[in-house]
Protein backbone atom coordinates (compact mmCIF):
# COMPACT_ATOMS: atom_id res chain seq x y z
CA UNK A 1 0.00 0.00 0.00
CA UNK A 2 1.27 3.84 -0.72
CA UNK A 3 1.69 6.05 2.00
CA UNK A 4 -0.02 9.12 1.69
CA UNK A 5 2.48 12.01 1.89
CA UNK A 6 0.64 14.90 2.27
CA UNK A 7 3.37 17.77 2.89
CA UNK A 8 1.12 20.76 2.92
CA UNK A 9 2.55 23.41 5.19
CA UNK A 10 -1.05 24.06 6.42
CA UNK A 11 -1.66 21.04 8.50
CA UNK A 12 1.94 20.99 9.67
CA UNK A 13 2.27 21.83 13.42
CA UNK A 14 5.16 22.27 15.73
CA UNK A 15 4.99 23.79 19.00
CA UNK A 16 3.02 27.16 19.74
CA UNK A 17 0.84 28.51 17.62
CA UNK A 18 1.57 32.09 17.63
CA UNK A 19 -0.14 32.97 14.41
CA UNK A 20 -3.38 32.06 16.13
CA UNK A 21 -2.42 34.16 19.42
CA UNK A 22 -1.49 37.54 17.65
CA UNK A 23 -4.74 36.48 15.60
CA UNK A 24 -6.64 36.39 18.81
CA UNK A 25 -4.83 39.04 20.79
CA UNK A 26 -5.24 41.45 17.59
CA UNK A 27 -9.32 40.72 17.54
CA UNK A 28 -9.82 41.33 21.10
CA UNK A 29 -8.21 44.38 20.32
CA UNK A 30 -10.38 45.18 17.95
CA UNK A 31 -13.48 44.58 19.63
CA UNK A 32 -12.19 46.92 22.48
CA UNK A 33 -11.62 49.79 20.16
CA UNK A 34 -14.86 49.24 18.69
CA UNK A 35 -16.89 49.35 22.35
CA UNK A 36 -14.61 52.53 23.51
CA UNK A 37 -15.78 54.04 20.29
CA UNK A 38 -19.12 53.18 20.97
CA UNK A 39 -19.66 54.07 24.16
CA UNK A 40 -16.86 56.55 25.59
CA UNK A 41 -16.19 58.71 22.47
CA UNK A 42 -17.99 62.07 21.77
CA UNK A 43 -17.79 61.48 18.41
CA UNK A 44 -21.15 61.97 15.78
CA UNK A 45 -23.40 59.02 15.74
CA UNK A 46 -22.56 58.45 11.80
CA UNK A 47 -19.19 58.71 12.45
CA UNK A 48 -18.98 56.02 15.40
CA UNK A 49 -21.00 53.75 13.03
CA UNK A 50 -18.22 54.51 9.72
CA UNK A 51 -15.28 53.84 13.03
CA UNK A 52 -17.02 50.49 13.81
CA UNK A 53 -17.66 48.94 10.31
CA UNK A 54 -14.08 50.00 9.73
CA UNK A 55 -12.97 47.93 12.75
CA UNK A 56 -15.66 45.15 11.73
CA UNK A 57 -14.06 44.64 8.24
CA UNK A 58 -10.72 44.78 9.53
CA UNK A 59 -11.45 41.83 12.22
CA UNK A 60 -13.06 39.75 9.25
CA UNK A 61 -9.97 40.13 7.52
CA UNK A 62 -7.60 39.04 9.99
CA UNK A 63 -9.92 36.07 11.34
CA UNK A 64 -10.10 35.03 7.30
CA UNK A 65 -5.84 35.80 7.08
CA UNK A 66 -5.10 33.73 10.91
CA UNK A 67 -7.82 31.32 11.33
CA UNK A 68 -8.86 30.06 8.27
CA UNK A 69 -5.38 29.75 6.73
CA UNK A 70 -7.31 31.21 3.63
CA UNK A 71 -3.39 31.72 2.49
CA UNK A 72 -2.16 29.01 2.94
CA UNK A 73 -1.80 25.74 0.73
CA UNK A 74 -1.83 25.21 -3.36
CA UNK A 75 -5.22 27.83 -4.19
CA UNK A 76 -4.63 30.00 -1.50
CA UNK A 77 -4.43 33.10 -3.91
CA UNK A 78 -7.84 31.77 -5.32
CA UNK A 79 -9.60 31.80 -2.46
CA UNK A 80 -8.30 35.32 -1.80
CA UNK A 81 -9.38 36.44 -5.00
CA UNK A 82 -12.67 34.76 -4.55
CA UNK A 83 -13.04 36.42 -0.97
CA UNK A 84 -12.57 40.07 -2.76
CA UNK A 85 -15.00 39.25 -5.50
CA UNK A 86 -17.21 38.35 -3.46
CA UNK A 87 -16.89 41.52 -1.23
CA UNK A 88 -16.86 43.71 -4.56
CA UNK A 89 -20.48 42.19 -5.45
CA UNK A 90 -21.37 42.41 -1.97
CA UNK A 91 -21.02 45.84 -1.84
CA UNK A 92 -22.27 46.76 -5.17
CA UNK A 93 -25.60 45.33 -4.19
CA UNK A 94 -25.96 47.06 -1.01
CA UNK A 95 -24.76 49.97 -1.99
CA UNK A 96 -27.04 49.99 -5.29
CA UNK A 97 -29.73 49.15 -3.53
CA UNK A 98 -29.53 52.31 -1.04
CA UNK A 99 -28.76 54.49 -3.88
CA UNK A 100 -32.17 52.99 -5.69
CA UNK A 101 -33.96 53.82 -2.47
CA UNK A 102 -33.31 56.69 -1.90
CA UNK A 103 -34.04 57.59 -5.17
CA UNK A 104 -36.91 56.38 -5.45
CA UNK A 105 -37.57 58.37 -2.28
CA UNK A 106 -36.84 61.86 -3.69
CA UNK A 107 -38.87 61.02 -6.56
CA UNK A 108 -42.12 60.09 -4.52
CA UNK A 109 -41.52 63.23 -2.77
CA UNK A 110 -41.21 65.60 -5.92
Amino acid sequence: MAENKNTNSAHVESGIPWKHIIGFILSIVLTLLAVWVALYSSLDYSVKLVIIFIFAFIQAALQLLMFMHMTEGRDGRIQVGNILFAAFIAIVVVIGSYWVMEIGHMNHLM
